[in-house]
């Protein structure tokens, strides 16, 4: 039953695949729901894959093929994580004072800085993703790029992780994690995108784009999920420090930075 819950709160949290609420939410149920992150997001990569394999194979711009299959993922996420990255950048920028910080990231309205860091990091998603899609490997490098950003969520709701306040979605996940589950899904998923592009390179599948020569670059696939905790082990520090804690909004802006930053490492030819 605990399971069941975990998968409902994970899909019913992170996507808008309409699922029944939970039946018990508590520190168990909620740790296993970060942990089951990508798992949820499954349907999300399929979508984004499936846009940009038809994209490709239509003929369309390579730059109009990146923004939509992103665009179907943000709508497909309620465009969650983007309204916490901009929330975050917005507390981050508007005081050092603790509380105050806080209570901008509450509002939920995006300022100046909310806003600029928004276009910045999708400028930078789009462009990457762009970059994929030209060379041939737009397909696997979404698809990776989406899962290894919601992999992150297991990162940043580990023990230790305190909550930046004692309400709201981070004080319910906030260290509901145990370490070894965090340590163990950042392993799998590097070792899942590694496989993922040595598979394709080989596989000899046109749409994929891929050709042999990705079979001898699978090192690509574990490198790109690195920068994706990375960048959103940077940002976490951050926010621990300055927050107190993680909120939702950190943890929605961490799988975005956490997307970007994967996207980055996989745009270049193969």
């Amino acid at each position: 039953m605990r399971l069941g819950d975990a998968v409902r709160l994970a899909v019913g949290t992170l996507t808008t695949v309409p699922v029944p609420a939970p039946r018990v939410i508590d520190r168990a149920v909620a740790g296993a729901a970060m942990v089951l992150g990508p798992v949820a997001a499954v349907p999300l990569a399929v979508v984004a894959g499936l846009i940009v394999a038809g994209g490709s194979a239509l003929g369309l711009p390579a730059l109009a093929v990146a923004a939509l299959s992103l665009g179907a993922v943000a709508l497909g996420s309620r465009g969650l994580h983007l309204d916490g990255l901009a929330d975050t950048a917005d507390g981050l920028g508007a005081s050092y004072d603790r509380e105050k910080a806080l209570d901008v990231m509450r509002r939920g309205d995006s300022g100046p800085t909310g806003v600029a860091t928004l276009v910045f990091t999708l400028l930078v998603q789009v462009g990457a993703l762009t970059g994929a899609v030209t060379a041939g490997h737009g397909v696997a490098a979404v698809v990776i790029a989406v899962l290894a950003g919601r992999c992150t969520l297991s990162m940043s709701c580990a023990r230790g992780v305190p909550p930046a306040r004692p309400e709201g979605l981070g004080a319910t996940v906030a260290g509901s994690v145990p370490v070894p589950a965090a340590v163990a899904t950042g392993l799998l998923a590097a070792a899942l995108a590694g496989l993922g592009l040595f598979g394709l390179g080989w596989s000899g599948v046109e749409w994929s784009g891929l050709g042999p020569v990705a079979g001898r670059l699978w090192w690509r696939g574990p490198v790109a999920v690195a920068a994706a905790y990375a960048a959103a082990a940077l940002l976490l520090t951050r926010c621990v420090r300055r927050l107190g804690g993680i909120t939702g909004d950190v943890l929605g802006a961490g799988v975005e930075v956490a997307v970007a930053a994967a996207l980055l490492v996989l745009a270049p030819p193969m």
